[in-house]
Order: C-alpha cells, then structure tokens, then sequence
C-alpha cells in the first residue's frame, strides 16, 4: 500500500465519521464538509491504486526482461 492509498482510506473514514456526525446532529454544514472529504479521499485512494498498478506493471516488465 503506497501513501496515496493510505491517505486516500484515512481521509475517506475520517469523511464518513464526519458525515455521520453531521447527520445525527442534523448540520448540513458537516454533514456536506464530510462527504467532500469522503469524496477526496475516496479520488486520492484511486490514484493510489493506479500508481500501485503502474509500478507492479513495470516491475513485472523488468522481471520479464
């Protein structure tokens, strides 16, 4: 796991837990600060997962070699 995936699944459970607590209290503000925050880290996991990807691909073509 490289540190944009990491990233990525911290600040998405951070978000959910902040979504959640804008919920329960019923503040919209919260509620929308956590579900953007959900979203972040939902796209930096992603891109985590594509630089994963890339570097196995390359390791598998070097081994290949």
């Amino acid at each position: 796991m490289n540190d944009d995936q990491k990233k990525g699944a911290v600040d998405n459970v951070k978000g959910r837990v902040k979504e959640a607590a804008g919920v329960v209290t019923g503040d919209k503000k919260t509620e929308a600060e956590g579900a953007a925050e959900r979203f972040k880290g939902a796209a930096q996991k992603k891109v985590g997962d594509i630089k994963h990807d890339v570097a196995r691909n390359i390791e598998k073509d070097d081994d290949d070699e």
